[in-house]
């Protein structure tokens, strides 16, 4: 019959050339049996080739059970590659997922600290040219009253020239009326009176 020491099964259950151990006839079998004659029996050489055909289709049968366990041992090795790269995609894409959650978190806080230095910056900038327009205000105010007392002194200064330049005509004028007087005098004629 058949060989037990053959191997039947490797570590995935597939079953090698020897695995028709589990169906008590083997295609070997089919073809070296040997039967007893009787009287009345089949003919030899009819079983003989029955039994040859039988076998090779057996066989035939056996290589195609044993090329689809092969097959089988071949596609699950393929699905379990499958599945760890399912599932390495599914972290990587997990990850991904959390570095741009990450990084779009890190950005709304970079471009809020941005926009609260800019802020900063921009008030501290105002404040900056609010002093310097408040001194400019400041030094025009102070111009402005310098002028006031520039022209208000000039204004003096001028009454007071007008009045001494007209107490300087005034006095020339009564010098000269002086003079006419004195000239006059001096100029008049003589009477001479007669005693």
């Amino acid at each position: 019959m058949h060989n037990d020491d053959e191997v039947t099964e490797t570590d995935e259950g597939r079953r090698l050339p020897g695995m028709e151990r589990n169906l008590g006839v083997s295609p070997i079998d089919m073809r070296q049996r040997k039967f007893s004659t009787t009287m009345r029996g089949y003919d030899r050489q009819e079983v003989t080739a029955f039994l040859t055909e039988a076998a090779v289709d057996f066989e035939c049968v056996m290589r195609e059970n044993d090329r689809l366990r092969q097959e089988i041992v071949r596609l699950k090795a393929s699905l379990q590659q499958f599945r760890e790269l399912e599932s390495s995609l599914k972290s990587t894409l997990m990850s991904a997922q959390k570095v741009a959650d990450d990084m779009h978190e890190n950005a709304v806080q970079e471009s809020a600290r941005l926009v609260s230095d800019a802020e900063s910056r921009a008030e501290l900038a105002i404040q900056k040219v609010q002093v310097k327009v408040d001194a400019a205000q400041r030094e025009i105010d102070t111009l402005r009253m310098k002028r006031r007392e520039v022209e208000t002194s000039l204004e003096a200064t001028i009454s007071t020239l007008r009045g001494t330049l007209e107490f300087v005509r005034e006095q020339d004028r009564r010098e000269r009326g002086t003079e006419t007087i004195a000239n006059v005098v001096q100029h008049r004629p003589h009477v001479v009176h007669s005693a």
